[in-house]
């Protein structure tokens, strides 16, 4: 009996693509004209947080709403994508292609549409995917479950047939919350808590380390489970 196929679901900003230093530094220059002068703890609090238009509202003393902060750093991102700054990390497309070689393949990120489509379509990879779960999909963002959830159901499997591709503390508890396996490709080969590190099924030090990791996950396992 042919075994399912296995669905991968990456993370996309820091997993798939170069954001760590544009995201923090469009929200910082949002902040300045509000008055809050950007620190080095500020730029750590928006890693992995599906809450940063809210963390960013709460800096500039409320005197802005996160649905401001939200379509002013949108739109500053844009135009880096636009003026070809924010890049494939090296390695990603093969992650992505080795994937669609095991079964179909998803995106959940809590950056908003505008972004995550210009930043897909513009790197070529938006074709390999087949389904993308944005920030404004759920209710409750990274680490609670639902992201990988959403993206599990769209690609027809159970969580248990995925194999979720984070960066993130955040994301590794969202995606093994869900119940998806995890390969932890933390960014900047930071170190991950211990209580976080022991929910992963693998580690990379980078994108470009991680192919065999991913190819080993998705191999036909005995413990994979059908489609839902």
């Amino acid at each position: 009996m042919t075994r399912p196929e296995v669905a991968t679901v990456f993370d996309l900003d820091d997993t798939l693509i170069d954001t760590a230093g544009h995201w923090p530094r469009v929200c910082a220059v949002f902040a300045a004209r509000h008055g809050h002068q950007w620190q080095s703890k500020d730029s750590a609090a928006l890693h992995g947080n599906g809450h940063w238009a809210d963390y960013v509202a709460g800096l500039c003393g409320r005197a802005v709403t996160a649905a401001d902060v939200l379509d002013a750093c949108t739109t500053a991102m844009l135009r880096e994508c636009a003026a070809g700054k924010v890049r494939a990390l090296p390695g990603a497309l093969d992650l992505v292609l080795e994937a669609s070689r095991h079964g179909p393949v998803g995106v959940a990120t809590a950056s908003p549409h505008r972004f995550v489509t210009a930043v897909l379509d513009g790197l070529g990879m938006r074709e390999h995917l087949d389904t993308v779960v944005c920030g404004e999909d759920v209710l409750r963002p990274k680490p609670a479950p639902d992201a990988y959830v959403q993206a599990a159901e769209r690609l027809g499997r159970a969580p248990s047939a995925c194999v979720a591709v984070e960066d993130s503390p955040n994301g590794i508890r969202s995606a093994a919350a869900a119940g998806m396996r995890v390969l932890a490709i933390p960014r900047d080969s930071m170190r991950l808590p211990a209580d976080v590190a022991s929910l992963a099924a693998a580690h990379a030090a980078t994108t470009a380390d991680a192919l065999p990791l991913l190819s080993q996950l998705l191999a036909p396992h005995p413990a994979s489970a059908g489609t839902r």
